[in-house]
């Protein structure tokens, strides 16, 4: 539905920062990376280096080792603890090779000695980027296409799809994590476009919209006359995206039985349709997402931890809108000109108190809710600019009326289940019966919304 549009790279170019307290070596490593077609953006100590690092994210730093204040080391743990996957070559004269050598030991992508050969530093710069998964493709296609639906110019979601540039090269499971409406599903399609599966299916499925009895029929398939109302032969999605990507979304609903069939399918690479007696090779890379906190969810009882183990070779976590809020004013100017066409409406833009409003605002809908907001105006806007109370009255709209699925389904668990606790006066044996669950299954659910019997039975005199 949505799009979150493309990166803000300055014309596509791969951008290099280069920290050094020495000004003319950071002009003369400008020109020349200039020269070489990157953009280079210059910092004179590590801590302006790391506040520009707040800003934006490069794709490769390039820093002295020794420099007044935080020295070339500091700045790379720092810059580590953060961008964990942001390559750092340092520079080093002869006398601090044996430091420069301990470092790259340490996690430092390389190191040049001073005075440095300009072509050595170019093709360290190109082996960091081939590396990080910042070159070009081999096709030849721009380096942002596969990431084109993605609007961002926040560090932190720069470094999760700096993180997920790397891992679609591979076949490795990815666990996207995030709360709804953070764009989980774009995020695995980019994998999928980065991917050398680029040209095979993407097939998506939402574990939690679809009934128990069903969600094994569309994942594995069934073969005609499997049960009522198989009157075909249905492949399912795995055999559907075989040679491409599945994605799992809202993998933390999945049915406990179905959670170990799927960990047979993982393990064995072949799935047997419902009904089917002959098992059928399947090659799939699976990608899973979930707005749940899964940890929790093991601790609980209500997720296998071999199938957590198996879906989590990578896990990508998707800040929360709030957390990437200069974010806001791109993602709401590119949803109003999508808008403005779609209703066939002459809005220009958003007045500068209605921006100051979208940035200020809460946003526990994410992205969809901003969407949401931003339809809202351009459908009762009667003006080209639209108006801070339009914007105000839809951001109120939303946040007294939305609601995702997954909330209202948790309300309906809760008033239900404590509907049952009443009738019984709390007696779980008798609740589970009238719930038909059996016993442990009941007390998990209890714990899982946190209901404690004992509060529901009779108070004695």
């Amino acid at each position: 539905m949505m799009n979150m549009m493309t990166q803000t790279k300055t014309q596509g170019k791969a951008q290099v920062l280069v920290v050094d307290d020495d000004p003319g070596l950071l002009r003369l490593m400008q020109l020349r990376l200039e020269a070489a077609g990157y953009g280079a953006t210059l910092a004179d100590s590590g801590e302006r280096a790391l506040a520009q690092l707040a800003v934006s994210r490069p794709q490769v730093v390039v820093t002295d080792l020794q420099m007044g204040g935080m020295d070339g080391i500091t700045l790379f743990e720092a810059i580590r603890a953060e961008n964990p996957a942001l390559p750092v070559i340092i520079l080093t004269a002869h006398g601090t090779i044996p430091d420069a050598v301990s470092a790259v030991k340490g996690g430092v992508f390389g190191y040049l000695t001073k005075p440095f050969d300009a072509k050595a530093l170019l093709v360290e710069i190109e082996r960091a980027l081939a590396v990080s998964g910042a070159m070009p493709n081999a096709t030849g296609d721009d380096d942002g296409a596969w990431r084109a639906a993605i609007i961002t110019r926040n560090p932190a979601m720069e470094e999760v799809l700096a993180k997920a540039r790397l891992v679609a090269a591979g076949d490795a499971a990815v666990l996207i994590q995030g709360e709804s409406g953070t764009g989980k599903e774009l995020l695995a399609r980019a994998v999928h476009a980065a991917s050398p599966r680029s040209n095979r299916p993407f097939v998506a499925i939402n574990c939690a919209a679809i009934p128990e009895p069903l969600l094994e029929s569309e994942l594995f398939g069934h073969v005609k006359g499997a049960f009522t109302g198989a009157v075909r032969d249905n492949r399912g999605l795995f055999l559907s995206a075989d040679g491409g990507t599945l994605l799992l979304d809202e993998i933390g609903d999945m049915p406990p039985a179905l959670q170990v069939k799927l960990l047979r399918v993982l393990q064995e690479k072949q799935v047997r349709p419902v009904g089917g007696m002959q098992h059928v090779p399947v090659d799939v890379r699976v990608i899973s997402a979930t707005h749940r906190n899964l940890e929790s969810e093991l601790a609980a009882g209500n997720f296998r931890e071999d199938l957590y183990y198996r879906l989590k070779v990578v896990a990508l976590n998707l800040p929360s809108l709030a957390e990437r809020r200069e974010d806001i004013p791109l993602l709401a100017g590119h949803f109003l000109g999508e808008l403005a066409a779609r209703y066939k409406k002459d809005v220009t833009g958003l007045s500068p108190e209605a921006v100051e409003l979208l940035v200020a605002a809460a946003w526990p809908g994410n992205v969809r809710q901003l969407y949401n907001v931003i339809e809202q105006s351009v459908a009762l806007t009667t003006t080209p600019r639209i108006p801070a109370n339009l914007v105000q009255q839809a951001i109120q709209r939303e946040q007294t009326e939305f609601a995702s699925f997954e909330q209202a389904r948790r309300k309906f668990e809760r008033d239900y289940l404590a509907q049952l606790l009443k009738i019984t006066d709390g007696n779980v044996t008798q609740a589970s019966r009238l719930a038909k669950r059996n016993r442990t299954e009941f007390y998990k659910l209890l714990q899982r919304h946190q209901l404690d019997p004992r509060l529901f039975k009779p108070q004695r005199a």
